[in-house]
C-alpha cells in the first residue's frame, strides 16, 4: 500500500491554481441571477426551464449529459374559499397540506396560539382561528380537534408574509386553511366587537403525481489513465413554492456549473460526475432516486460526494462541512485541507437534511458544504439575488474545486478510499446550528 501523498510546498498551491484561478465570481453571480428570476418548485414549469438551462450549460462545456426523470407525489390544494359574515375570501386562502375536503359553517372563535392551555371546551362545534408560531401545526390542530372544533383558519406569525404554510396529519380530519397575518388580525379585531360567522370550503384537494428531473453530466478520464474511481459533485435546482431560491439553491447549482466548466478541459485520472437534483425540497427525492440507481460497482468506485447547498448568502454564517453522522470522512478531509490552502480551515458538524444523505446511506463518503447559521429569509420570497455575496460564492467554489482536484488530478496515485488524502490538517467538530 502506498502512503498518502503529502503536499506542503508551494507546488501544492500551483496545483490548486489550475482550478481556483479560473473561477469567476461574476459568472457565479450571473447564473444565480438567471435561475432566481422565478420560483423552481419541483414539478412546475419553473423547474423544467431551470433543468433545460442546466442541461444546455453542461452540454456546452462538452459533457455527456443525461436528464433523469422521476415521478413523485405532491399535494394539490384544490380550491379553497372562506366566508366571513358573508364576505368571500378566495385568492387570500390556501389549503393546508393534508386537509380533508369539505364545507363547514359555524361561529368563529380566536384561540390564540392554540396551546393546550388556551383551547377550552368553548370551541366545540366552532371554527378555530389560530395564530401560527410557538408550537407545531400538529399540536395546534390536535388541540382544537380534541375540544370539538370543526374547522381551522390559521394566520401567519409576526414578521412573516403570505399564507404558504400549514399541515394536517393522519387522523386530523378537519378542513384547514391558511391566511396572511394582516387578514387574520382583522378577524381578531372584528371578534372583539361582534359575533362572527365563518364558512370554510375545501374542494378537490389531494395527492397527485408530478414529474421532476435530475441532471447528470459525466466526464470520463483518459482511457490510459483511468484509475477506476468516481467523484460526484452536486446541488439541488428546485426551490420552495413561491420562493426564487437565489441562495437555496441557485447558489449551489452555479457552483456545480462553474466547477464543471473549469474541469471540462482539466486532465484527470478519475471519472467526474456533476449533477443537480430535483425535488430536494420535497424530501430529497431526486438524490434518493439517483443514489438508488447506482450499481454496487459504482458505489464501490465512488470515493467521495461533495454537496453544495446555500453557499452564497451575504447574511449567513461561515462555511461548514456537515456529515449525517457527525464523523469525519474523505470528503471532509479533502475539504478541510483545501480550505487551509485556499482560505482557512473549514470545520465540520453533524446535519442531514440535504442531498448528501442518500450517498452517505449507500456508504459513500459525503459532505454538505453550506454557510451556517442560515440567513433570516431562508425558505421565503425574500431569498433574492440582491442578497448574494460574490465573495462567498467564489470562496466556496474554490474550496470545493481544490478538494475535488486534489484527488482527481492525474498525478495523484490511485489509492484505497481511506488512504486518498492530502497532507494532514487539524480540523475540529463545530456544534453549530443550521
Amino acid at each position: 500500500m502506498l502512503p498518502p501523498p503529502v503536499f506542503n510546498s508551494k507546488c501544492d498551491h500551483a496545483f490548486d491554481n489550475k482550478i481556483i484561478k479560473k473561477i469567476s465570481a461574476d459568472r457565479l453571480y450571473e447564473r444565480v441571477d438567471f435561475l432566481s428570476k422565478k420560483p423552481r418548485e419541483a414539478g412546475t414549469e419553473g423547474e423544467y426551464l431551470a433543468v433545460q438551462y442546466i442541461k444546455e450549460k453542461f452540454e456546452s462545456y462538452g459533457y455527456d449529459t443525461e436528464l433523469q426523470p422521476f415521478t413523485f407525489q405532491d399535494w394539490y390544494g384544490g380550491i379553497s374559499s372562506l366566508f366571513i359574515n358573508d364576505t368571500v375570501f378566495r385568492e387570500d386562502v390556501r389549503t393546508f397540506n393534508g386537509s380533508v375536503n369539505g364545507t363547514v359553517k359555524s361561529k368563529l372563535q380566536f384561540v390564540g396560539l392554540a396551546s393546550s392551555e388556551e383551547v377550552t371546551d368553548s370551541v366545540k362545534g366552532k371554527i378555530a382561528l389560530i395564530e401560527r408560531g410557538s408550537i407545531s401545526f400538529y399540536e395546534k390542530v390536535q388541540n382544537v380537534l380534541n375540544k370539538g372544533a370543526i374547522g381551522v383558519i390559521m394566520f401567519n406569525r409576526e414578521g412573516e408574509q403570505g399564507n404558504d404554510f400549514g399541515y394536517t396529519y393522519e387522523g386530523q380530519d378537519i378542513p384547514a386553511v391558511a391566511i396572511d397575518r394582516e387578514t387574520g388580525l382583522s378577524f381578531v379585531n372584528q371578534l372583539k366587537s361582534e359575533e362572527v360567522n365563518a364558512e370554510i370550503s375545501v374542494q378537490d384537494a389531494g395527492v397527485i403525481d408530478k414529474t421532476s428531473y435530475n441532471v447528470i453530466a459525466t466526464m470520463k478520464p483518459h482511457k490510459n489513465k483511468d484509475n477506476g474511481q468516481i467523484i460526484t459533485v452536486g446541488a439541488h435546482h428546485d426551490s420552495v413554492a413561491g420562493g426564487p431560491g437565489a441562495n437555496d439553491d441557485a447558489s449551489g447549482v452555479s457552483g456545480v456549473l462553474e466547477l464543471a466548466k473549469i474541469m471540462a478541459n482539466t486532465p484527470t485520472d478519475t471519472e467526474l460526475r456533476f449533477m443537480t437534483f430535483g425535488a430536494e425540497e420535497k424530501g430529497l427525492i431526486g438524490s434518493y432516486y439517483y443514489a438508488g440507481t447506482l450499481s454496487e460497482d459504482e458505489v464501490h468506485r465512488t470515493v467521495a460526494h461533495f454537496q453544495m447547498d446555500m453557499i452564497g448568502s451575504r447574511d449567513s454564517g461561515d462555511l461548514i462541512m456537515f456529515t449525517p453522522d457527525g464523523e469525519k470522512n474523505l470528503a471532509t478531509d479533502l475539504g478541510a485541507a483545501a480550505g487551509a490552502r485556499v482560505a482557512e480551515v473549514v470545520e465540520y458538524g453533524q446535519l442531514g437534511r440535504s442531498d448528501h444523505v442518500p450517498f452517505f446511506e449507500r456508504g459513500i463518503p459525503s459532505a454538505l458544504f453550506i454557510h451556517a447559521p442560515l440567513e433570516p429569509w431562508y425558505h421565503s420570497p425574500e431569498d433574492t439575488v440582491d442578497k448574494i455575496s460574490k465573495d462567498k460564492l467564489k470562496e466556496t467554489a474554490e474550496i470545493v474545486g481544490a478538494a475535488v482536484y486534489q484527488i482527481a488530478r492525474p498525478d495523484t496515485p490511485a489509492l484505497e478510499k481511506a488512504r486518498v488524502a492530502p497532507s494532514p490538517v487539524h480540523y475540529e467538530f463545530d456544534d453549530r446550528p443550521l
